[in-house]
This record gives structure tokens, C-alpha cells and sequence, in this order.
């Protein structure tokens, strides 16, 4: 039994990791959609992430209870203060690993789904690197 409680703990770091990979996206496009049309909703998100509107509210739920959104029932989503700095904070990571793999001779559409994934995984270490190899090929141009 013990052995089994041992091994399941790559699982449980694995679910809490995509958790908060989850969280991150959903916060990043809250933003994006109320820099867009000046209000988010529940179904706004279903369609972005191409999800039912169960598992949608059940996301926003988890980040309500979590504090980075607040919302009521058929009332538009806001990001809290948390909620704001995380997502600024994601769309900023996102753009310098973007920046990155097109620096590299990436084309646009691929470095574009390929940010998607990587800036979940990147250390702040490898991102800091990531930057100034950005901001060397930016001085380059």
C-alpha cells in the first residue's frame, strides 16, 4: 500500500502542475477577451477553449475560489488584482518565448501553438535567456 501512495506522487504533482497551466490560460484569455470586446463571459470561454459551458464554470469556479476572478451567476467574469498581475505576467512569458522561436527561424503559426505549451514549462532561468536572445536578434534588425 505504501508503495502505491509512492508512486502516485508524479501523478498528483503532474494534476496540480496542469492545474495551474490551466488557470494561467484561462486567466490570460479573460484578459484578452475584456481588452477585446470589454467584457467576458462564461460562454466566451467555452468557445475560446472549445469546451462545455459545465467544464468552463467549473474552471471559474476553481479560479473564484482561488481569487483571480470574481463573478455572478449570468454576470460578466473579472480578473481580481491577482488575477490581473497573473495574467500580465502569462501573456508577458508568453510573448518572449513567441519572440524566442520566431528569433530562431520558427514560422509564425508554429511558434505560435508552440508558446502555448512551452511557457508552462520554461524555468525563469531559461526564460531570462530566452529574452536576451530576443533582445540581441532585435538589435540585429
Amino acid at each position: 500500500m505504501n508503495k502505491t501512495r509512492n508512486n502516485s506522487l508524479p501523478h498528483q504533482r503532474t494534476r496540480r502542475d496542469h492545474a495551474s497551466e490551466t488557470a494561467e490560460d484561462y486567466v490570460e484569455a479573460i484578459a484578452d477577451i475584456i481588452a477585446d470586446r470589454g467584457t467576458c463571459r462564461l460562454m466566451d470561454l467555452a468557445k475560446q477553449f472549445a469546451v462545455s459551458h459545465v467544464t468552463a464554470k467549473r474552471i471559474v469556479d476553481r479560479l473564484q475560489r482561488e481569487g483571480l476572478v470574481e463573478t455572478e451567476p449570468y454576470r460578466p467574469i473579472e480578473l481580481t488584482p491577482s488575477g490581473k498581475t497573473l495574467a500580465r505576467k502569462c501573456r508577458e512569458k508568453h510573448e518572449i518565448v513567441f519572440r524566442f522561436l520566431l528569433s530562431i527561424g520558427v514560422d509564425e503559426t508554429t511558434a505560435a501553438i508552440d508558446a502555448e505549451g512551452i511557457e508552462h514549462h520554461v524555468s525563469p532561468k531559461t526564460l531570462r535567456r530566452f529574452a536576451e536572445i530576443v533582445q540581441e536578434a532585435d538589435g540585429r534588425q
